[in-house]
């Protein structure tokens, strides 16, 4: 009955390890401005990130609020330990000149499954 009882504890303890094991991002900087630009200028950064978990992390979605911010990310798995990064594209031609501050929001299987980062910035419009 003991020895029992035993493997049934050792099982259940196994089960629950593995459920605990999870992916986890962790961003270098969440924001970035771009500084001061002319609207005709298409500005790119990079946020780049580390898997700090023990299983693969998969990005599975990053998107912005509007057209005039594109993202574009690592969609391989990232081994834990490994790198990825999420390359952000601002075109705001046609876009009110000024101060902005844009969200990109960032879907993966990690332990915080949806993180958001943001680009900034001063925007002036074209000398027309």
């Amino acid at each position: 009955m003991k020895k029992s009882l035993l493997i049934l504890l050792a099982v259940f303890s196994l089960f629950g390890l593995q459920a605990s094991a999870q992916a986890e991002i962790k961003f270098d900087r969440t924001s970035i401005n771009l500084g001061t630009f002319d609207e005709n200028d298409v500005q790119t950064c990079v946020f780049e990130f580390t898997n700090t978990g023990d299983q693969p992390l998969v990005i599975q979605q990053a998107f912005s609020s509007c057209g005039c911010t594109v993202p574009t990310y690592t969609d391989t798995p990232i081994k834990p330990g490994e790198r990825g990064k999420i390359t952000v594209t601002y075109n705001g031609k046609g876009k009110f000149a000024g101060s902005f501050k844009k969200p990109i929001t960032v879907r993966s299987n990690a332990k915080t499954s949806m993180v958001r980062v943001y680009i900034e910035g001063l925007m002036r419009g074209s000398k027309k």
